[in-house]
């Protein structure tokens, strides 16, 4: 059951493209990453949330359609470098909305989301396209 946890997200739907070009430094990949099956109808998703969108953050977790919306059935793991990243096998052919959950107070949208859509909560959800 999703829960009414409303706040306003900070995303920039332009930071992802901004954020990986004109950087003379070799850069992780951020936001939703593809890696479709060949022996099955699955894709493998890696969610990463950049260091940038939760900078003192303690704890993250991807909540959205694939989990049924849980708050805390998706941790993202902490990373060397600031980012939270974890990877899930989701059936293909869909669209699942999500948000990350930020220390369990605050919303934020995937920068790299494939589009946003309005939420039933006053905000947009981002959505992955598989």
């Amino acid at each position: 059951m999703r829960k009414n946890i409303v706040k306003k997200s900070s995303a920039k739907p332009g930071a992802c493209k901004k954020n990986m070009r004109g950087s003379s430094k070799k850069t992780a990949k951020k936001g939703v990453e593809k890696h479709y099956l060949k022996t099955s109808p699955m894709c493998r998703v890696t969610f990463r949330l950049p260091k940038e969108a939760a900078p003192n953050a303690q704890f993250v977790s991807v909540v959205g359609d694939f989990n049924n919306w849980e708050l805390t059935e998706t941790p993202l793991k902490k990373l060397k470098n600031g980012d939270f990243k974890t990877t899930l096998s989701l059936p293909c052919n869909r669209e699942y909305r999500f948000r990350y959950l930020i220390d369990a107070d605050r919303w934020e949208n995937d920068w790299c989301a494939d589009k946003y859509v309005p939420g039933p909560y006053g905000c947009d959800d981002s959505v992955v396209i598989i």
